[in-house]
This record gives C-alpha cells, sequence and structure tokens, in this order.
C-alpha cells in the first residue's frame, strides 16, 4: 500500500504544489517529433465551426494531471487555450476543464450526461488510462468503457480527442502501461478519433534530456513547463486534424 500510495503522489505531481510558488519561465523549446503531432483522422466539426462560427468550443475530460495550480491556467488546458488563441487570434477559443479526479474510463463513461451538463462542445478532449492502470483495471473493461465514452461523445455531437497516459521513468517502474495503452490505439481507431498520444511525447522529451522527468526535486517550475509545452503540442496537433490554416483565417477576415 505505501508504494501504491507513492506511486499515486509521483502521478499527480505536477497538481500538488503551492499555489504560491512562483511562475517558471517560458520553455527553451517544445521540440516534437512531427510523426507524434500529426494524425490520419480528422476534426471534422472543429474545422466547420471555425471556418463558419468563427469559434472553438473545447472541453477537457482529465484528472489532477490536467492541472498544475488550481484556476491559475498553467495546466495543459489553459496553455492549450492561450497557444489556440495566439495561433487562431481572429477565432473565439474557450476551453472548459471537468475534472474527474481519481475517476477511471468506466467511471467518467457512465457519467457523460452529467459531466456535459446541457454543455455542446465542439471538441471534447478525454485524457484517461492513468488510474485504470494504477488500479490494474481489466484492459477488456477498460476497452468497453473507452469505447462507450468516445461512442456517447460523437453522438452528442462532438469531435473527440482521446489523450493516453503520461509518462514517468519512476511511475513506468511500478505499473503496467502497454495494454492500457494499446486499447486506446485500436478505440482511437476503430472510432476515427485522433489519439494524442502523451505518453510518447513525454518520454521523448525524457529521453533526448529536454525535461528530467525521473528528477522531481524541481517541482512546480519543471511541472509548468511541461504543461507548458503540453498545451502547445495539442493546440498544434488540433489545428493539424481539423486542417486549419491560420494565415488563410486572417486574410478572410
Amino acid at each position: 500500500m505505501k508504494a501504491i500510495a507513492g506511486l499515486i503522489a509521483l502521478a499527480l505531481l505536477w497538481s500538488t504544489v503551492s499555489a504560491k510558488a512562483e511562475d517558471a519561465p517560458p520553455p527553451p523549446g517544445c521540440a516534437v517529433p512531427a510523426n507524434l503531432l500529426t494524425t490520419e483522422s480528422t476534426l471534422k466539426k472543429v474545422a466547420e465551426a471555425v471556418k463558419t462560427e468563427g469559434r472553438l468550443d473545447i472541453m477537457v475530460i482529465g484528472s489532477r494531471s490536467a492541472t498544475v495550480v488550481a484556476a491559475d491556467g498553467t495546466g495543459f488546458p489553459g496553455r492549450m487555450e492561450a497557444a489556440l488563441r495566439d495561433k487562431l487570434p481572429t477565432i473565439k477559443v474557450s476551453v472548459n476543464l471537468q475534472l474527474q479526479i481519481k475517476k477511471t474510463a468506466a467511471d467518467v463513461s457512465g457519467s457523460l450526461a452529467q459531466i456535459l451538463g446541457g454543455k455542446q462542445p465542439t471538441l471534447v478532449i478525454w485524457q484517461t488510462g492513468t488510474v485504470d492502470a494504477m488500479r490494474a483495471v481489466d484492459p477488456d473493461d477498460f476497452r468497453t468503457a473507452v469505447d462507450e465514452g468516445v461512442a456517447a461523445l460523437q453522438k452528442h455531437g462532438a469531435d473527440v480527442v482521446l489523450m493516453n497516459l503520461q509518462y514517468g521513468p519512476r511511475m513506468e517502474t511500478m505499473i503496467t502501461t502497454a495494454p492500457y495503452l494499446d486499447v486506446m490505439r485500436v478505440v482511437a481507431q476503430q472510432y476515427e478519433v485522433p489519439l494524442f498520444d502523451r505518453f510518447s511525447i513525454m518520454h521523448h522529451w525524457n529521453e533526448t534530456g529536454q525535461f528530467d522527468l525521473f528528477n522531481n526535486s524541481r517541482g512546480i517550475e519543471l511541472a509548468k513547463r511541461v504543461h507548458d509545452c503540453l498545451g502547445r503540442a495539442l493546440a498544434t496537433f488540433v489545428i493539424d486534424a481539423a486542417h486549419i490554416k491560420p494565415a488563410e483565417l486572417r486574410t478572410q477576415q
């Protein structure tokens, strides 16, 4: 139990820091291989909303790892919103975060009507897998939950992006991640939704030395830098998946 408690504390690293900590400086770079930011699936509803309505309403369904400091915009949803507004200055961008703390995919899938709360987001980014892996949920049950959740979100009228587990060298030695990563890849292909491969991106950053994710002594500074880069990467990923050309949008105004 002590080992599991330590693992949970590690997995929630990005959200357990003091709200009084000073802001981290801008990241020196957020390099991601091109193959990790491209997808064959298309965000058609996003493209249509941007083109015809000049707006983009996004809901992020995530766990504590979607935040750094509550409500200060430094978690990846806030950083994605800032990056999208910068890249699409003529578009009204709104990102709404729905935290589902310590919830499995089945918990979230069964509560989607409540989570959506009558809202009609153009895009839902569903961050899942980490809690299921930590609890060793049967991969078949995990697949059923993700499958039902994606189907429900599409029926609700939203584009969907799946975001898989976060990567941490310490966590990887204590839990099995491969079955959950595989499930999300299969479901994404089945429903033709983009998969934002957070696990591989963070693994790349660690392996190339952009971030030392094994050493968490830098606390809030490291967490904010990682979230900023994840937010930037997500913004690029969404724009690419929707085949949006920012330059053309500007000339149309």
